[in-house]
């Protein structure tokens, strides 16, 4: 710890998805241990796809952090399969009710882009994500685009401006949305 150095938020992200450590419930309790001795007011947040909730201790460990950040980019399983590169086995409903069990307290992320086979903005894929979003009621949404250089060729970023319109129906209905281009 440096004099002066201020910490105003720990984040578990990168390369992979924080949950299939091991040693993922243990993980957030010393961090927030170490947290409250030296920097009680920063913020844990994780970023997850949303797929280990069932896991032994890992629901209770995102409970525990302040920003458990979770992921759903598509409204079916097809289309996450197409986004994501699901595992096989992924179903877009079992993720959806694992959600359900946090009652709203937590952050829902989606990436909106375009690509030959997708569309963010396409009707049904849109309506159905909007559906999904009213149906867990989350305390907040990120809604971003591509930021940086991707493996598949031809993916198509959307701006602050076209996402702000794609969401608007769920702004006027009072969700709180962040919204990066």
């Amino acid at each position: 710890m440096h004099e002066g150095v201020k910490i105003d938020s720990i984040t578990f992200a990168g390369d992979g998805e924080p949950t299939l450590n091991t040693q993922f419930p243990q993980i957030v309790d010393d961090t927030l241990t170490l947290r409250d001795m030296y920097y009680p007011s920063a913020k844990v947040s994780v970023l997850s796809n949303a797929t280990r909730l069932r896991s032994p201790g890992v629901f209770e460990a995102l409970c525990k952090v302040d920003n458990p950040i979770m992921k759903i980019d598509a409204p079916t399983t097809e289309l996450a399969s197409r986004i994501n590169r699901a595992f096989k086995g992924y179903e877009i409903r079992d993720v959806v009710d694992d959600l359900k069990a946090f009652g709203g307290d937590f952050i829902l992320q989606t990436m909106f882009l375009k690509s030959a086979d997708f569309d963010s903005s396409a009707p049904e894929c849109l309506e159905g994500w909007m559906n999904i979003v009213r149906e867990l009621s989350p305390r907040e949404i990120m809604v971003y685009s591509i930021d940086r250089p991707t493996p598949q060729q031809g993916l198509q970023k959307f701006t602050e401006a076209q996402m702000r319109e794609l969401v608007k129906p769920l702004l006027n209905e009072g969700f709180r949305i962040q919204i990066k281009g």
